[in-house]
């Protein structure tokens, strides 16, 4: 039997600078399309980046599911919404997983696991969060996913997603179900993640909140993407992954033998690839005669801080708060 998959359309990167330089000149008569200028625009403004993550861990058997949905309602605290429009209060996750049939999902899945020793077990569920900048109003948040939703998923593939304003970035944990109504299953991969972050600004922008969505080294920004666990425990200041590495740093720092990671190289290559773009692109513009957002561009790529591995930026770290302590050391009380 062909295996279905479904796909949600998965259009070029965000913000393709890199290719916008040189294939802008060859299509559209040499011209940016409107909605390319507006992105930079949006992007040289510094206008708030929107997030999508994908929560990878516990999403392929039932009680995970029914785990995830307690946590994501605080047991029964927060209220969750549904793709049929119901607000759902107290812990009704287990009935609500009823009614998604995935307690057949799964007995399918062991079905068709028993012949394959060692194989991984496909996900019952997707399990997504959607989140602004602190300062952002946490009800336009909620219906920019609640809209993205609608337009995306509703009558193929259920869902529920609660609004979490626990931290400064208001953020919305979303549940969904991995195989449609249809009996289609969805693969999220990092296209289809481009895709939602890009309808998550729109959706925002059409609520009157400024968002965009762009990559992280358009942006200049070259810090690599932390899993769940690492990025909550970072912002916590306990993450045992980011103390060992910061120990690392500082023990060859001390030693004097200070290596840089292997991935330098790829990171280099990658800000000259963005510089270049970003230089076409404002060439482009003058050309076109927008000379005001051709100097925008050539101010924020002029503005973008020396690429760092998350091993140089720790040792840069620590060297200035050695140095700092060494300064109040010596001034007199």
């Amino acid at each position: 039997m062909t295996k279905r998959v479904f796909r949600i359309r998965e259009g070029e990167p965000l913000l393709d600078i890199v290719s916008y330089g040189s294939s802008a000149l060859h299509e559209n008569g040499g011209h940016l399309t409107p909605e390319q200028v507006e992105q930079i625009r949006r992007t040289v403004q510094r206008v708030p980046e929107v997030m999508v993550k994908v929560l990878p861990r516990a999403s392929n058997d039932l009680k995970a599911a029914g785990k995830h949905l307690d946590y994501i309602s605080r047991y029964g605290k927060l209220p969750f919404e549904t793709d049929d429009g119901e607000r759902v209060e107290g812990r009704r996750g287990l009935a609500l997983l009823e009614e998604w049939d995935l307690d057949i999902d799964d007995v399918r899945r062991q079905a068709a696991l028993s012949g394959g020793l060692g194989k991984k077990p496909p996900k019952l569920i997707h399990k997504l969060m959607f989140s602004m900048p602190a300062g952002t109003a946490p009800d336009k948040v909620l219906a920019a996913v609640r809209d993205l939703a609608r337009e995306q998923f509703w009558g193929q593939h259920r869902y529920a997603f609660v609004l979490h304003t626990d931290e400064p970035h208001p953020h919305v944990h979303f549940m969904l179900k991995a195989v449609s109504e249809q009996g289609i299953r969805m693969n999220v991969k990092k296209a289809t993640l481009r895709h939602l972050r890009s309808e998550f600004a729109r959706h925002l922008r059409l609520l009157g909140v400024a968002a965009n969505a762009t990559e992280r080294a358009v942006r200049g920004e070259m810090r690599t993407a932390k899993k769940d666990g690492i990025y909550r425990a970072s912002l916590r200041g306990d993450s045992t992954y980011m103390r060992a590495l910061a120990e690392a740093a500082s023990t060859e720092i001390v030693n004097g033998n200070f290596q840089p990671e292997p991935g330098r190289q790829a990171l280099l290559l990658t800000r000259a690839e963005v510089m270049q773009g970003w230089t076409a692109v404002a060439k482009l513009l003058t050309t076109c005669g927008d000379r005001k957002l051709a100097g925008d561009v050539i101010d924020f790529a002029s503005s973008m801080s020396r690429p760092q591995t998350d091993r140089e930026r720790l040792a840069s770290e620590l060297l200035a708060n050695t140095r700092a302590r060494l300064r109040e050391a010596k001034v007199p009380s």
